[in-house]
């Protein structure tokens, strides 16, 4: 059995392969259960939690897979030094259920989350998206950066951190694999100044305010991940088309779970999730539209990120 580090699956995917690989996960052959959450208890310390995302294929034959990524969240690791957030991804065969493969599951997520945004972006975005804001300089920032420039033409890159020096460390980073990057300074101008806006942060207040959304923005909303987060205030989810990835993202998460929590949206205000748009349903409807998308993550984009760097890996 393989065991596939960070270094190694970075040189298995790449974007435009992935978000492809996605989008035919997203229109069928492949089921997931909801997610596994465990909280687990620590003498004197948070509590942990554990979390299960299982999935597997439904064809039949060499095709079938079936994989669990295994993420903890042991928030008291930050005394020891730690990070707070470790994972790991078990690939196995869905003919025999032998073991194949294990994979860093960190490194796997952070591919995974930022072609599933890019995915929705090629439903969503302009064709003609130059300006690309990311908002948040952590790990899947520049991930994110990486996706969205696969999909659409992306020109120049504007980078914003609540920490200024994130922001700056970023946009060094981009501009040394060939991107036009550079530190925003007020978070108001450069989400008025760009066409795609990404964000990826822990933030527990609204960071995009709607009254500085201008048509033909999209905005894509990947933090938040628990009721206590915000990115986007009511404003912005009322004056945008809403899509999210799965069905999850109406319970779970900020932004699209709290808005429909406080009334500011209803269920039929979201338009439409992934596997509907992978499967052809209507995307942007015209050029001055602004678009949402808000993705809570999905065990079957962990499968098919597992699935091709075990086969690009010459896996069979």
């Amino acid at each position: 059995m393989r065991h596939f580090t960070a270094e190694e699956i970075d040189a298995a995917l790449d974007f435009p392969t992935l978000i492809d690989a996605l989008g035919e996960a997203f229109r069928g052959g492949f089921d997931a259960p909801q997610r596994h959450h465990h909280e687990i208890e620590r003498f004197g310390e948070p509590a942990a939690t554990s979390l299960l995302m299982p999935a597997w294929t439904t064809g039949a034959g060499a095709a079938d897979f079936l994989g669990t990524k295994i993420v903890n969240v042991f928030p008291g690791n930050a005394a020891r030094g730690l990070p707070a957030v470790s994972g790991l991804y078990v690939l196995q065969s869905g003919l025999t259920g032998r073991p194949l493969a294990t994979m860093d599951g960190t490194r796997l997520t952070l591919w995974r989350t930022a072609a599933a945004s890019a995915l929705a972006a090629r439903h969503l975005a302009r064709s003609d998206a130059k300006k690309l804001l990311v908002v948040g300089a952590g790990a899947l920032a520049p991930f994110l950066a990486r996706a969205h420039a696969s999909q659409r033409p992306i020109e120049r890159i504007a980078v914003w951190n609540h920490r200024p020096e994130g922001a700056h460390r970023l946009a060094q980073s981009l501009n040394a694999q060939g991107f036009d990057a550079h530190a925003a300074g007020r978070l108001e101008e450069a989400v008025r100044a760009a066409d795609l806006i990404s964000c990826a942060t822990l933030s527990q207040a609204p960071l995009i305010a709607g009254a500085w959304l201008k048509p033909g923005q999209h905005l894509d909303l990947v933090g938040a991940f628990t009721m206590h987060m915000r990115e986007a205030d009511d404003a912005a989810l009322k004056r945008a088309r809403v899509f999210v990835d799965t069905a999850a993202a109406l319970d779970e998460g900020g932004d699209v779970a709290q808005a429909l929590a406080n009334g500011a949206l209803v269920r039929a205000d979201i338009v439409a999730d992934l596997a509907a748009l992978a499967r052809g349903a209507p995307g942007r409807g015209g050029p001055d539209e602004i678009t949402l998308f808000k993705s809570v993550g999905a065990a079957i984009e962990d499968l098919a990120a597992a699935m091709l760097a075990w086969r690009k890996a010459g896996g069979r």
